[in-house]
């Protein structure tokens, strides 16, 4: 008879509570192991096994156990992911039920673009405005490379949104430019989101000394710009707050988006959505919708902003700017 290769210690459903972990900060995922922030010093950990799917991602607190000296060759494990306050999602396009965490505890996601070199993609820019409305997280853009194309013309696109902006110029010795971006920042866990090439990386190397994010150049043939971050990395400013810098991106899949939630941040066209037909997209010729613009119920803006909520649900929709939606890398 064999012996037995259990161990005597029985069986339990109940998870322990780890109630003497540490709290830490994940600032950065690579390659299975997560580097965390736990009071002044890092920590590198790996997650433990009773986490299951759980995902766990840059922004998010977690509970750590074992050895959180963060002394080389140590490793500690993530047992608990504390409760989120937003969670900014994405997924590969607006038919994949798989939903991509971004990164999680984020107050404002600031959607980085260049009036030139690319050129701005107001379909890209409108689908990070679903998914901000949708998380929770209040939107800030910012227009880089100021110095090569005007800012007037492309700011009227959003001129219905209340959508604050920075603009910048391609240098780094826009003194104006930073000093605005440092105020929006300030004590502040803000993401930066953009296409490749737009200057991400620039602005987190002036706004955070000494980081030395790579930065990269923008393909003369396909106006796309190369990858220069390969991960998401959370970063401390010097007069407090966060940037998380991400990888480029170019797609911005929807699927997970509920329309409800986008028309919410128009309450001063939400009220008329009441006497929509059941089932309204806000897109259909007999939308409620009009007539409450017409009738004057959504102020003297109502039809811009009107126009603006239905670019919104286009986009959210997958019927405008289909060209720019490939996959990063």
């Amino acid at each position: 008879m064999r012996p037995s290769r259990r161990g005597s210690r029985p069986r339990t459903k109940e998870r322990p509570k780890h109630e003497d972990a540490r709290i830490g900060l994940v600032t950065t995922v690579d390659r299975g192991r997560w580097t965390c922030l736990v009071d002044d010093h890092e920590v590198i950990a790996m997650r433990a096994r009773e986490l299951g799917r759980t995902s766990t991602v840059v922004g998010d607190r977690v509970a750590l156990v074992g050895d959180t000296t963060g002394d080389p060759g140590t490793l500690a494990r993530i047992v608990r992911v504390e409760p989120r306050s937003s969670v900014l999602r994405r997924t590969a396009d607006d038919t994949d039920p798989y939903e991509r965490v971004i990164v999680a505890n984020a107050d404002q996601l600031a959607i980085v673009t260049a009036l030139a070199d690319p050129p701005p993609r107001t379909g890209m820019i409108d689908r990070c405005l679903v998914a901000a409305y949708d998380a929770g997280v209040e939107p800030l853009l910012v227009l880089t490379k100021a110095d090569l194309a005007p800012a007037d013309e492309f700011l009227s696109n959003y001129s219905g949104l209340d959508v604050p902006h920075v603009i910048t110029s391609a240098s780094t010795d826009d003194v104006t430019g930073l000093a605005e971006l440092r105020d929006r920042l300030d004590d502040r866990m803000t993401v930066l989101v953009g296409h490749s090439g737009v200057g991400k990386s620039t602005l987190v190397n002036a706004l955070v000394p000494g980081v030395d994010r790579a930065t990269g150049h923008v393909n003369a043939v396909t106006g796309r710009g190369r990858h220069t971050s390969s991960s998401a990395i959370a970063l401390p400013l010097p007069d407090g707050g966060w940037v998380i810098d991400t990888p480029g991106v170019r797609s911005f899949g929807l699927a997970h988006v509920d329309l409800a939630r986008i028309v919410a941040n128009f309450p001063d066209l939400a009220a008329g959505t009441q006497n929509c037909p059941r089932g309204c997209t806000h897109l259909e010729p007999d939308c409620a919708l009009d007539q409450w613009v017409e009738d004057g119920h959504a102020g003297p803006s109502g039809a811009t902003r009107l126009a603006s909520l239905r670019r919104l649900l286009r986009s959210k929709s997958g019927a405008t700017d289909t060209a720019d939606e490939t996959e990063d890398s």
